[in-house]
Parts: C-alpha cells; structure tokens; sequence
C-alpha cells in the first residue's frame, strides 16, 4: 500500500466544512474495507446520470468492481469518468433542535476512469479478491471460478489516486439559547450485525455451516 497521502484537487476539495476531510490512505483505504457496498456514478449513452450500487473490494491502491458483462453499468464505466462514494453511519445525532440533527459518519468519494482486466488469470485472480473482501475465508471452501465463468464476468480496475474521505464524528451542536430547553439530547450508536448461517433448502448433503459462516466479521 502506498503511504503517501493523495493530493487535494479541484474535484476532491471538500467545500463545506473542510475540516472533516481527510487524505490520507489509511484513513480511506480503512473505510473502503469495512464497507460492503458502494454506490458507482456514471453518465450513460444518452448522457443521463445514473447511480449503481454494488460490491467492491480493494487490491492494493486499486477499487475493484465486476459484474455481468451485459451489465449496464460496467458497459458504460470501463474507460470513462466515474464518481464511486461509499458510506458508513455510526450514529444518528440527535439535538435539541430539529435543525441540528445529524449524523456521524464515515464517508470516502473516488474519482477517475476504470480500466477492464481483460486477462483471465488477471481477472479470476481480481474475482478471488472480491470474493475475499465481501466473506473472508469463503474462497477455500468452494470450487475455483472455470474458465467461462470468468469470461461471463467483467471485471473493473480503478486506481485510487484521486480520492478523499469526509468524517463526522461527535456530539450533537446546539445554539446558545436551546441548552436549557427540556429536550433529551445525545447520540443513537448504529451497529451492524449478522444472526447465525440459514442452510440453504435444495442442500443435498447433509453438513454443517462453513467456517467462513460461522466466523462470519466484517474489518472494523
């Protein structure tokens, strides 16, 4: 991973409260990990804006993306402008003010234009780092990608060069004049859980859940 911290452009300048921006990899790289999904902005054919969610995962200095190769969004990403954001939310700010709710949150945006690994080895390899990102360990418990499955899949690379994160993180900010009202005032904490594996009903044999299941973490 590269240590340096990304340069700050005219894209990724944060305009309103520059304060909660942050640069640094670490800091983006650790917000792209923990998240599951990210939302992919892309202009279409007929020049409409469309926003896509999916899976991603991070390689190194790279975002990854795939999907079907008739898919949409991948038909129109490969080697165009992209704007990917991603959103984590801690908490729900509550304040004594309706006008000063907010949110804590983690939040990371990605400029640039994705380029398609069209090599096979190249792209089941991207493919097992998806698989690894989104359930970690599950890559050695099933069967490798064939050959066709690979090419029925188009996989995206995008090098996390123009990129910043925005974080909030703290207690609500009320006006002078409401500290005394009778309002509860504070933080609602959002965590995110998993309940115990459900076997699927077409199981022909007769096992138990898999470790990657049972163990099942996501990065914090």
């Amino acid at each position: 991973m590269t240590e340096a911290a990304m340069a700050e452009t005219a894209r990724t300048e944060l305009k309103r409260i520059p304060e909660r921006g942050h640069f640094d990899r670490p800091t983006v790289y650790s917000i792209i990990d923990e998240a599951m999904i990210c939302h992919v902005g892309i202009v279409d054919a007929d020049g409409r804006p469309v926003v896509i969610p999916t899976f991603h995962a991070r390689d190194g200095d790279d975002l990854l993306l795939h999907g079907s190769a008739a898919s949409r969004l991948l038909r129109t990403a490969r080697n165009s402008e992209v704007c990917v954001t991603i959103t984590l939310i801690d908490s729900l700010v509550l304040a004594r003010s309706a006008f000063h709710h907010s949110a804590n949150y983690r939040s990371v945006v990605i400029f640039g234009v994705p380029e398609q690994i069209t090599d096979d080895d190249e792209a089941g390899a991207a493919l097992d780092v998806l698989v690894e990102a989104l359930v970690p360990g599950r890559g050695t418990e099933v069967r490798p990608n064939t050959r066709n499955e690979i090419r029925a899949t188009t996989v995206l690379r995008l090098a996390i060069n123009e990129a910043s994160a925005k974080i909030r993180n703290g207690p609500p900010v009320d006006d002078e004049e409401d500290m005394d009202a009778s309002v509860w005032a504070g933080l609602l904490p959002i965590k995110t859980s998993f309940g115990p594996p459900v076997t699927a009903d077409d199981m022909r044999l007769d096992l138990p859940p898999s470790d990657s299941a049972v163990n099942y973490r996501r990065p914090s």
